[in-house]
């Protein structure tokens, strides 16, 4: 993007991001070692998260007890450097840290490295990981740019060293994005990974395999080894040491379609916990720990995964939690519902952090489509996993709240809402138009989806007509759970002008090669 004022992130991996990679990050194919002796090591990477114009996130993870150290320099020499002392990590957060930076200077590019300290003693410290990011801009004129997309080793599919492992991350990272927007499904908790999966030719699609990934997720412990699986991969840990991540859940993180309140019929006998509402807390530690996010870390108080990042004066970024406040699985034809799929709380806050708005662009994040029917069949019943529920008429259950939404939006007459998802394994864009619908008061808006990032991919969702959405493109195979090496992987990237305010969505396959592409136009309620 010619309108960076400073250094391009992929510029870095030219010196110190490079070579510390190397020293701390095991190849494509070999677990970390968890070595006893010597010096504490942080083989799992670093990632950053929440960036504002003026702090961030930092994580890492240790082989055992120690300090966090993080460095920050303006240069990637590291010639000045200011020193944080963080976390001691130990076992009560699986030896995963978070320690946030702040008083950076906006809109510049941060270098940073991590070091863990024996606490017994400091002078005995690890390699250190370096990485990098850039703050969110006060100036309109430096633009943004962000990728999305979701589900990461789902069906079966998992790492692949004959495939080239998650190698989609690197795809993303050459677009040189400001952050990474990761829209649920981060891991596969209730899919088991298996040494091999037969593909249609007859071959076989070989994965890295681990304990906890052998079985569904219960125990805490195995939660947290299905966030440490994907970390094994060597295209992710590079993206996370050079890209933010903006993270939210759906349902995989704990078990398909779940929702508060379920119980795990007695004839699932792969769970010998019932309780889903257990293994989502459990589920909900163990994306804290491996995220840095804003979810409360342990004896924390109780925090809540919806937010809005502000990205500077041409964006606000609204992320949802569709799953966390949802009522039950229904046929979804109730004339009444004010749990909907984001509770009343959250609504009302998304319609005020909406109207105070003054970014150009509000990008809504949702972990799942709004007019695409996505069906719930575990408990042997026709229910309704998402929104939509087929019926083409007026708004019936969860579709009551979003029409309340889209109302409130037309008549305060808020601009530049565009609506981002995943969840359903294929790519596509879609329109909806108040002259199409069967609710009319609302003004046109799009809404894209993206992914799988490597997961089996699925067939088109059907449309549910309630709001008048048509489908301008698509792209999805004619079976189910194909897997990765068919080519359908995708992701979504955003990238908004700073001098004109248009923002252009580019949808894009694994190896990063367009689509589909569609250009918006600033200031407008609806187009």
């Amino acid at each position: 993007m010619a309108h960076r004022p400073f250094p391009a992130r992929r510029s870095v991996l030219k010196g110190s991001l490079a070579a510390s990679a190397g020293l701390a990050l095991p190849a494509l194919g070999s677990a970390p070692a968890f070595a006893r002796s010597g010096r504490p090591a942080a083989e799992w990477g670093v990632q950053t998260g929440e960036v504002t114009r003026d702090s961030a996130l930092v994580w890492v993870r240790s082989d055992r007890p120690a300090r966090m150290i993080v460095e920050t320099s303006a240069t990637e020499s590291f010639r000045t450097v200011r020193r944080l002392h963080g976390p001691l990590v130990g076992p009560g957060t699986d030896f995963t840290g978070t320690a946030r930076l702040r008083g950076l200077p906006p809109g510049e590019q941060i270098h940073y490295r991590v070091l863990l300290a024996d606490p017994d003693d400091p002078r005995r410290t690890s390699a250190p990981v370096a990485g990098a990011f850039r703050t969110v801009p006060d100036r309109r004129r430096d633009g943004v740019r962000f990728v999305w997309s979701g589900d990461l080793a789902g069906q079966g599919w998992g790492i692949s060293p004959a495939f080239g492992g998650y190698r989609i991350f690197d795809a993303m990272a050459r677009l040189d994005p400001d952050f990474f927007l990761f829209s649920g499904d981060t891991v596969y908790a209730d899919g088991p990974i298996a040494a091999t999966a037969e593909l249609p030719d007859g071959s076989l699609w070989r994965n890295i395999t681990t304990e906890e990934k052998s079985k569904v997720a219960e125990t805490l412990a195995e939660f947290r080894g299905n966030f440490r699986y994907n970390l094994l991969d060597e295209h992710l840990r590079r993206f996370n040491a050079r890209v933010p991540s903006v993270v939210q859940w759906d349902d995989h993180e704990v078990r398909n379609n779940w929702y508060p309140g379920q119980r795990i019929a007695d004839t699932d006998t792969r769970y010998t916990e019932k309780s889903v509402d257990v293994l989502a807390a459990r589920a909900r530690r163990a994306f804290g720990e491996y995220f840095p996010g804003s979810t409360p870390r342990p004896g924390a108080r109780e925090g809540r995964m919806y937010r809005v990042l502000r990205q500077g004066p041409l964006l606000d970024v609204f992320v949802l939690d569709m799953r966390t406040y949802r009522n039950p699985n229904s046929p979804g034809d109730q004339a009444t519902d004010p749990q909907g799929i984001l509770g009343r709380e959250q609504l009302d806050w998304l319609k005020r952090e909406l109207a105070r708005s003054r970014a150009v662009w509000k990008v809504i994040a949702a972990d799942m489509p709004i007019g695409l029917i996505v069906p719930d069949t575990t408990e042997g019943r026709p229910h309704v996993e998402a929104v939509a529920q087929g019926d083409p008429g007026a708004p019936l259950g969860r579709e009551l709240q979003i029409a309340e939404l889209l109302r409130f939006v037309k008549h305060r007459r808020i601009t530049g809402t565009v609506w981002l998802t995943a969840d359903v394994h294929h790519t596509s864009a879609q329109h909806y138009q108040p002259s199409r619908a069967a609710f009319g008061d609302f003004e046109p808006f799009w809404e894209f989806v993206s992914g799988p990032l490597n997961a089996g991919a699925f067939p088109a969702s059907e449309l549910d007509a309630t709001f008048g959405p048509e489908r301008v493109w698509v792209k999805a195979p004619t079976a189910s759970n194909v897997s990765p090496a068919e080519g359908y992987q995708f992701f979504g990237e955003v990238d908004i002008d700073g001098g004109s305010g248009e923002l252009t969505v580019r949808l894009r396959d694994m190896d990063g090669a367009v689509l589909f592409r569609k250009t918006l136009q600033p200031g407008l309620v609806g187009q």
